[in-house]
């Protein structure tokens, strides 16, 4: 077994342990080294964002002191949902190791599938669940960031 998978499930272990959540750790490595490590903690926190792969990429960013991941790779004990996978792109994660399946997800009774499927469907079903609103003061609060010299701020 691969020895930052093992720290992924050791991880997903400890927060089923401790009531934090599903089964889902994951670790950053960047050049062998460990740069942060997650578990899912929806249940304590009751906040539905707060998966295994988001908690490792705050860990790791914390620790490197920096947003850009770049060059680091993640294990995780699952594939990721489209909200950890979209946290993974922007975080500039190199490489994603997952060890169970979305379908594997949904044996156990999560529902990541609904996710992935509902993204492949034509936009008109995007649009149909999104309204814009305010567009002239987020445009303005976008040029506002747009003309500031220093963009590490956000």
């Amino acid at each position: 077994m691969n020895q930052f998978m093992k720290l992924a499930i050791n991880e997903a272990e400890l927060g089923i342990a401790m009531g934090h959540g599903g089964p889902f750790g994951a670790v950053v490595v960047k050049d062998g080294k460990v740069l942060g490590t997650g578990h899912n903690q929806v249940i304590k926190d009751l906040d539905p964002t707060y998966h295994g792969e988001i908690a490792a990429i705050q860990a790791a960013c914390k620790n490197l002191n920096s947003f850009d991941l770049t060059g680091a790779d993640i294990y995780t004990t699952a594939e990721p949902c489209p909200m950890c996978l979209g946290a993974c792109l922007w975080a500039n994660i190199n490489k994603i190791y997952y060890g169970c399946s979305i379908n594997d997800n949904n044996e156990i009774g999560f529902r990541d599938e609904v996710f992935y499927k509902y993204l492949s469907i034509s936009n008109q079903a995007l649009k149909n669940r999104m309204v814009q609103i305010d567009h002239k003061e987020c445009l303005a609060l976008f040029k506002k960031y747009n003309q500031n010299t220093d963009k590490t701020i956000y």
